[in-house]
């Protein structure tokens, strides 16, 4: 029988802690991106890489993350993480210029994609004795992320307003110093033999980083240029070349037989999308707060924090009910439409709107849908696979929501110029812009909410999958 760790509780709050801050830094820039573009020079397309460089970096190093964690413990790699987590903060503070700027949050990326997997692969050994208790502590890690996502919005608005834009960087320091501390909460977990898979690691990372810069460049050099259709033919050759190596390989990164695990695929489409609709919504919201209606960044932060009320009321004491009641597929298609339905109404802004009618209504519409589908597309990602690729499993869901939420940024970003939105001062050019890319986000999620509905297998069908195919299989430990 496993050992029950007394700590228990308090090691979740470490990495509940630690999946709260990692999130935290795709959104904290969101209020400081109009200070941050005039002090170190980005122009409007170009600023999406503030965000872009730190998603590429940890969605593109997931999995390795992930595997390093296996191989060197998974203590050690979290502990590194913050260390790699700390220096990119650092080098984000003191940026004096805009590629210093990438390059920090870069190196913050790097660190996420070391902390995420690892805290997963804690959270497993710490709750694996129990099912209730590991159901219970997964609620409470989910509702993390989505949580520090939104938070990020009105503490980054904090920090600009009262302090400034390197504050939002500088954060990171002392709770990463404190986290460090504190880790000696954490299980330590004996490291496997095994061997890195770089090549793999660096063809997908590589894959998706050319993939944006494409769709970022497009909108200046053209879709049919040359230049652009080799990226993006490149792209799609090392992306390809990724899963021929990881076929061919004898210990992949990612083992391919992973998703023939139920629901795996689908849940991955869903969390993708998700990713490609939400994330552009906060982006696009926050500058239509500041570039039109006049917002502070104080003001815009707190603008959005109803969304973060909501969002931690429903994680944290709704979403499982509802997920027990009408099971993973209605509640993520569910949301998805749901989601959908708050960013068409989104799209009605206008260049004299006001946040009480056209953005708080919609805001928290939008918040509705991703609190319903978030937690139980990753449980329904994690469900099936047997707990030894339970942290693999965790570790694909995180980086497709991270690839698409890059992926859909870089494209509602070139759609939103190509409206109007690069015309700084002009509020109508700007808002309609902003509304195009509100639509293309709730066409995304739309989607994402119809092919769940037509694709998912419902809970019981994966259940009896699951029973025939692997008896002790995560989904009939946690009851998902």
């Amino acid at each position: 029988m496993p050992t029950v760790n007394p700590r228990r509780w308090w090691a979740l709050l470490v990495l509940a802690t630690a999946q709260f801050m990692v999130i935290m830094d795709t959104s904290i820039i969101g209020v400081a991106l109009p200070e941050m573009q005039r002090e170190l020079g980005f122009s409007q397309n170009e600023l999406q890489w503030v965000f872009n460089a730190y998603v590429i970096a940890f969605g593109g190093l997931l999995l390795l993350g992930g595997r390093l964690s296996d191989l060197l413990g998974a203590r050690k790699v979290f502990n590194t993480g913050w260390v790699v987590l700390i220096a990119g903060s650092v080098v984000a503070a003191a940026a004096q210029t805009a590629w210093v700027e990438v390059v920090g949050r870069a190196v913050q990326g790097v660190g996420g994609a070391l902390i995420a997997p690892a805290a997963m692969t804690l959270l497993m050994v710490l709750f694996a004795h129990d099912p209730k208790e590991l159901g219970k502590a997964m609620a409470l890690y989910g509702a993390a992320a989505p949580a520090g996502g939104t938070a990020g919005v009105f503490l980054g608005g904090v920090f600009t307003e009262w302090l400034s834009w390197p504050w939002i960087f500088i954060i990171y320091v002392p709770i990463g110093v404190a986290t460090l501390a504190a880790a000696k909460l954490l299980p330590a977990v004996e490291p496997r033999r095994g061997r890195v898979d770089v090549l793999g690691a660096a063809s997908v990372t590589a894959g998706l980083a050319l993939a944006v810069f494409a769709i970022v460049r497009a909108e200046h050099v053209g879709w049919g240029a040359g230049a652009t259709v080799l990226q993006l033919v490149g792209a799609a050759a090392l992306l390809v070349l990724f899963f021929v190596i990881q076929k061919s390989v004898g210990q992949p990164l990612m083992p391919l037989g992973i998703w023939r695990v139920p629901r795996l695929g689908s849940a991955n489409l869903a969390m993708a999308l998700l990713g490609a609709a939400w994330i552009p919504m906060w982006y696009f919201l926050n500058l239509y707060l500041q570039q039109v209606l006049g917002y502070g960044a104080f003001a815009s932060g707190a603008a959005l924090l109803p969304m973060t009320v909501l969002l931690m009321i429903f994680m944290t004491a709704i979403t499982a009910k509802l997920l027990a009641k009408f099971g993973a597929k209605r509640l993520i298609g569910g949301g998805l439409l749901v989601l959908a339905a708050g960013l068409l109404w989104l799209s009605a802004v206008g260049p004299t709107g006001s946040f009480a009618v056209d953005v708080l209504p919609a805001s928290l519409v939008a918040a509705l849908g991703m609190s319903l589908a978030y937690i139980p597309a990753m449980m329904a990602a994690m469900s099936g696979a047997p707990q030894e690729q339970a942290g693999l499993a965790s570790g694909i869901v995180n980086t497709t929501y991270q690839v698409g939420s890059a992926l859909g940024l870089a494209a509602l970003t070139a759609l939103a110029a190509s409206q109007g939105a690069g015309q700084l001062g002009n509020l109508p050019a700007l808002t309609d812009g902003f509304s195009a890319a509100f639509l293309g986000a709730a066409a995304i999620a739309a989607t994402g909410g119809l092919a769940t509905l037509l694709v998912m297998r419902g809970d019981k069908a994966a259940a009896a999958v699951q029973q025939a195919d692997a008896p002790q299989s995560r989904g009939e430990q946690i009851g998902v």
